[in-house]
């Protein structure tokens, strides 16, 4: 195996490839050298459509097959008219956060358990993303009262852990951010901090000095689960990111969405299990798709979906079948989708 660089990244330079990220249609077909036709027959009404717009990091962008419309890394990220096609079932809300989520940008989904909207902002917009219509202007903490959030926190002991996610919590800047994970560590009742991200995998340099040396540094566990879907998302750049952060002491793990089209088959399931565990990270979770408005076309019916984590279960060691698992709003927790029918 080759040696694996685990140094992070200069400080900062993430910020300028986040701020260079593509935004325009056009420009990521001229880059992968593919016409309209791949969009459906709607290409113009993508274009003015303002809901959810395209950005991907050209880095993510150079891991993608140049000409090949159906590239698993760029399904994820592509505009497809079949997005507009209002679907029975799909809604702006699929797992109900809206009901669990007051203006202090903290839901109490789960027992003994926080989790914080850090920021509503993603370096990349990934098309079946189950907070697509979510406002994050009325909920998020980001621009807020960090010791606020803080203070709520701490008021309840029950509150054992606390989950950063997003939007993506690593798009905080660490001068922001680092006080609120700082500040949330110093909770008394509080026993891990779990940071839910994806640019460890689609801009890894945000692992840079800076981040490592505070997240290191924290006085309690901390557990980071990035988002991979496809094996072909993690390329030498990733393990070094993932490095850097092993170095640090965190627990990494990996949850990834079961995609039409992307990763809806055993061999490519396997892959990413493989390439992971390579890159020293645990699979822990592989979602059923939310039932999001703009997001049916990547629905993988739960009976297949069981069928491949069986043959999963067949191929692997254990430790690397992630846990098949739908999200049900109003649960108590996570759903197990049962094997072997």
């Amino acid at each position: 195996m080759a040696t694996v660089d685990t140094a992070p990244w200069p400080a900062g330079v993430w910020r300028r490839l986040l701020a260079d990220a593509v935004s325009d249609l056009d420009e990521l077909l001229a880059l992968l050298d593919l016409d309209e036709s791949c969009l459906g027959e709607q290409a113009d009404a993508l274009r003015s459509a303002h809901s959810f717009v395209l950005r991907v990091p050209r880095g993510f962008i150079e891991r993608m097959q140049r000409g090949n419309p159906d590239d698993p890394l760029l399904r994820q990220v592509l505009p497809v008219d079949r997005e507009m096609i209002r679907v029975g079932g799909f809604t702006t809300d699929p797992v109900g956060e809206l009901t669990h989520s007051p203006s202090d940008g903290v839901l109490y989904k789960y027992h003994g358990r926080a989790l914080v909207m850090a920021t509503g902002a993603c370096a990349v917009h990934c098309r079946y993303c189950f907070r697509r219509h979510f406002s994050y202007s009325d909920h998020a903490v980001a621009g807020g009262d960090l010791e606020a959030t803080i203070s709520r926190i701490a008021a309840d002991p029950e509150i054992t852990e606390v989950i950063l996610s997003g939007g993506d919590p690593l798009t905080l800047p660490d001068v922001h951010f680092e006080v609120l994970a700082r500040g949330l560590a110093g909770v008394p009742s509080v026993r891990r901090l779990r940071i839910h991200t994806r640019l460890p995998i689609v801009l890894p340099q945000r692992v840079d000095t800076d981040l490592v040396t505070w997240l290191g540094s924290l006085e309690v566990p901390v557990v980071v689960v990035v988002h991979a879907n496809h094996a072909n998302e993690i390329d030498s750049d990733v393990r070094r990111s993932l490095a850097a952060l092993d170095a640090t002491g965190v627990t990494l793990l990996n949850q990834a969405v079961l995609l039409a089209g992307v990763n809806d088959s055993a061999d490519v399931l396997v892959d990413l299990s493989e390439a992971l565990f390579e890159a020293g990270v645990l699979p822990y979770y592989l979602h059923l798709l939310d039932p999001v408005e703009g997001a049916a076309h990547f629905e993988v019916p739960e009976e297949k979906a069981s069928l491949l984590n069986n043959e999963l279960t067949n191929r692997l060691p254990g430790y690397l079948v992630p846990r098949l698992v739908r999200e049900v709003a109003g649960a108590p927790a996570k759903v197990g989708i049962d094997l072997w029918r």
